[in-house]
């Protein structure tokens, strides 16, 4: 019988300064309600000095291993765009500070997508037989990476890390990933970018600009493509496992935006009312934002045993990714961030 990747430990971190659109505003030229009706945001949390994504990440991964009642892995795989630094990866470190020393790990860049290409990853690293379990990270520090006069990204983004533990398994199992679908499309990669520290930028020799520094966004095209990615990413993976969209309970797609979310709901005819939203109390947190919400959603009781849940991501590059399971009992389910 083929090997399927079986969830068996999901657990998130998000730090704890709090900064709610009212704070935003005395930075950029905007007010609560308005934020609140183009994004579905009220507050996200931005890391303290001195913290990093790895910090956040240790914290997350090790909620995820005490749900999984788990104590080793075989693989470190660590979902980000804003790495510890851009050499050595930050994977091997938190493998270490968990007390994983010598397990490899390695650091994974999709942006949003990130934490879908990591269980796609590990799905495969556990089917080949290489691993029994893997420790799947998602972690985004984009607070320190924002223009904080800039109104397109500065009211958006949050800081968190959400991990999952998957097992091999059978796949007709609660928890067992059904299957995949992942894309790309390098034509629009200018729709989501950060110059600074690329071999592109510091090819150039020229002087640094500051703007080079911050995330730059053309919010209205991604918004078209975000809608149009995850809706027909979902759709093929759908078809793919042989399940309907009035078989779901839960669609939970990357918290970047209510209004995107509700839109994929909508095309794909899938009631609002499924659509887990997690992004009003913690922002956009890239490739943390899936665990962090299924992680809340879980310990909050919405997720339970039984539910067919279809997870679906996309992020800049561009990328996008879905996948599809079955939600398993958790055991020693580690408390949801005080988000």
């Amino acid at each position: 019988m083929s090997r399927a990747a079986v969830l068996t430990g999901i657990g998130a971190m998000v730090p704890d300064r709090m900064v709610d659109n009212d704070e935003i505003s005395t930075l950029v030229d905007t007010n609560d309600q308005w934020i609140r009706t183009r994004t579905g945001i009220g507050r996200r949390h931005w890391a303290a000095p001195g913290v990093s994504t790895g910090d956040l990440a240790v914290e997350a991964g090790r909620r995820a291993l005490e749900s999984a009642g788990a104590d080793s892995v075989d693989l470190v795989i660590m979902a980000t765009s804003t790495p510890d630094q851009p050499m050595p990866a930050t994977a091997p470190r938190v493998a270490t500070d968990l007390g994983l020393a010598g397990t490899p790990g390695y650091d994974l860049s999709a942006a949003c997508a990130g934490f879908i290409y990591g269980l796609h990853a590990a799905a495969g690293a556990i089917a080949s037989g290489t691993c029994e379990r893997v420790l799947v990270i998602g972690a985004d520090i984009w607070s320190t990476r924002l223009d904080p006069q800039d109104r397109a990204t500065a009211i958006i983004f949050g800081d968190g890390a959400g991990a999952a533990v998957l097992r091999a398994g059978d796949p007709g199992e609660p928890g067992a990933l059904a299957g995949f679908d992942l894309g790309s499309d390098g034509a629009n990669k200018d729709l989501a970018v950060l110059p600074a520290g690329g071999s592109r930028q510091r090819s150039r020799r020229e002087p640094l600009r500051e703007a080079d520094n911050y995330l730059a966004m053309r919010g209205k095209e991604i918004f078209t493509h975000a809608v149009d990615r995850m809706s027909g990413s979902s759709a093929a993976l759908l078809r793919r496992i042989g399940w309907d969209t009035g078989d779901l309970d839960w669609f939970v797609g990357h918290q970047a935006n209510a209004r995107i979310l509700n839109t994929v709901a909508d095309v794909m005819h899938v009631d609002r009312a499924r659509v887990l939203l997690h992004l009003d109390r913690v922002g956009n947190t890239s490739a943390a934002s899936i665990p962090l919400a299924l992680t809340d959603a879980a310990a909050g009781g919405r997720l339970r045993p039984g539910q067919r849940v279809l997870l679906t991501s996309f992020g800049g590059g561009l990328s996008w990714g879905s996948t599809a399971l079955t939600w398993p009992d958790l055991k020693a389910l580690a408390p949801a961030p005080d988000c």
